[in-house]
């Protein structure tokens, strides 16, 4: 992850590794869904290699454009969710800020106190400040965590209050529904993380803004994307 971007050794140019690998992380598509729109333009690739491409080059888009955005909002809202992997039930982590950006996602096997404690460490660690505010549900988890790892910070278990959490799972159990499930932890926990970031990046709201203001944030987010593909 700390080495330099380079695509130096790979048969095909920059841009197109760089498009497979955005379409799979902005779009509910297979591989072989990708392959296929490549084939289309004439690019003739195996869904295997799009799955190193993006396996290889996605930390490290993901890495840039959390570094670009900046830190996230002081207000955080956590949820956790119910994964299966291979058979077994693993339970999903995750925090967004204010404005449902996503800051940091989890896989874990419990959700427990120790489980939640050590959501709140990455959390920290990640952000290098602590939050204005917390909202959770009532799992009892979240209480014993906070009193151990941010004590002084307001925290909110009102109903409803966390259904910004809540949404933001969306698009991620799509993703899911179209991958038939994870593999493995490991590759849960690489795979969202990286799928937040993109998610970040390109979701605008497009229902909340006028058509003029939505293709000037598109093409801002098209710039930065653009930086972050780049050798």
């Amino acid at each position: 992850m700390k080495k330099k971007l380079t695509y130096r050794g790979y048969h095909f140019p920059p841009d197109v590794i760089a498009h497979a690998v955005w379409l799979y992380h902005r779009f509910t598509l297979s591989l072989r869904d990708i392959e296929d729109l490549l084939a289309e333009r004439g690019i003739t690739v195996s869904y295997e290699t799009i799955r190193q491409w993006c396996a290889t080059f996605g930390p490290y888009y993901a890495r840039r454009i959390k570094k670009t955005m900046g830190q996230r909002g002081d207000y955080w809202f956590l949820d956790e969710v119910t994964v299966s992997i291979q058979g077994q039930r693993h339970y999903l982590w995750r925090a967004v800020d204010q404005d449902a950006d996503v800051i940091e996602v989890l896989v874990q096997k419990r959700k427990d106190t120790h489980a939640a404690k050590r959501f709140f460490i990455r959390l920290l660690k990640s952000q290098r400040h602590t939050p204005i505010g917390l909202t959770t549900d009532r799992l009892g988890s979240y209480r014993a965590a906070k009193r151990q790892v941010m004590p002084s910070v307001a925290h909110c278990q009102d109903r409803y209050a966390n259904n910004r959490a809540e949404v933001s799972h969306e698009h991620t159990r799509a993703q899911e529904r179209q991958m038939r499930g994870f593999r493995s932890d490991g590759y849960a926990q690489r795979f969202l993380s990286v799928h937040g970031q993109f998610h970040n990046l390109f979701r605008l709201g497009r229902h909340l803004l006028r058509a003029k203001n939505y293709r000037i944030l598109r093409s801002r987010a098209f710039g930065t994307w653009s930086e972050v593909n780049r050798a």
